[in-house]
C-alpha cells in the first residue's frame, strides 16, 4: 500500500500508541497541585507540540507565573509513572511490522527522545526503527519541519520520497512543510 514511498516515518502519539488519554491524565495530576485545569479542545489542538510549549499555553490561560520548562518536567514524571501501564498500541503498528526490513523507518514524536525509546521497547518495536527524533532532538518543533527533515536525514531518503503519519495539525503542517506525503491516521 506504501510501497511506492522509500521512507516511512511515523508520529508516535496517538499514531502508534494509544498515549494521549494518558498525557491528559498527567496534566489533571500535575495541574491539580496548583489548582489549575486545562481546556480539553485547546490541548487537542496543540496536540504534537513539546510539552514545555503545551505548559506554556496553560500557564498564559492561568495567568500564572510558573516556569513552563519546570512544569513539563513534572507532568513528564507523571506520564512516566503512568505510561507502562495505560499506553495501548494502535493498529498501525500492523504497517510497521509490515515494513520493517522493506523500508527505512523512523519516529518524529513531540515526547522525549528517551520516552519514545522506552515505549517502543516496551512494545517490541523498537528494532523495527532505523532512528527516532524527539522535541529534545531538535529546536524548532511541529508545525515547523525540522523534526520530520531529520528524520529523512537519518534514514538516508530524500524528504520527498517519505510519506509520514500522523494524528494531529501541528504534525501535518509540518510533513507538508518539509515536502512529504502525509496520511492523516484519523481518517484511516
Amino acid at each position: 500500500m506504501y510501497d511506492s514511498y522509500q521512507g516511512l516515518i511515523f508520529d508516535m502519539d496517538g499514531t502508534l500508541l494509544d498515549s494521549e488519554p494518558t498525557h491528559r491524565v498527567a496534566w489533571r495530576q500535575v495541574l491539580a497541585k496548583y489548582d489549575m485545569k486545562f481546556d480539553e479542545l485547546a490541548i487537542v489542538k496543540l496536540s504534537g507540540a513539546p510539552t514545555w510549549q503545551i505548559a506554556q499555553f496553560i500557564i498564559d490561560q492561568h495567568h500564572s507565573d510558573l516556569n513552563a520548562h519546570e512544569l513539563a518536567a513534572e507532568k513528564t514524571i507523571a506520564v512516566k509513572e503512568l505510561l507502562f501501564d495505560s499506553v495501548r498500541p494502535l493498529p498501525l503498528l500492523d504497517v510497521v511490522r509490515a515494513y520493517h526490513g522493506r523500508r527505512p523507518m523512523a519516529v518524529g514524536t513531540g515526547s522525549e527522545h528517551s520516552m519514545a525509546d522506552a515505549l517502543l521497547r516496551h512494545f517490541g518495536v523498537r528494532e523495527c526503527f532505523d532512528a527516532i527524533v524527539g522535541a529534545d532532538d531538535v529546536l524548532r518543533h511541529k508545525p515547523e519541519p525540522d523534526t520530520f527533515l531529520r528524520c529523512a536525514e537519518l534514514i538516508g531518503v530524500a524528504p520527498q520520497h517519505c510519506v509520514v503519519f500522523e494524528d494531529a495539525e501541528f504534525g501535518i503542517q509540518a510533513a507538508k512543510r518539509a515536502n512529504m506525503a502525509v496520511v492523516d491516521v484519523r481518517t484511516l
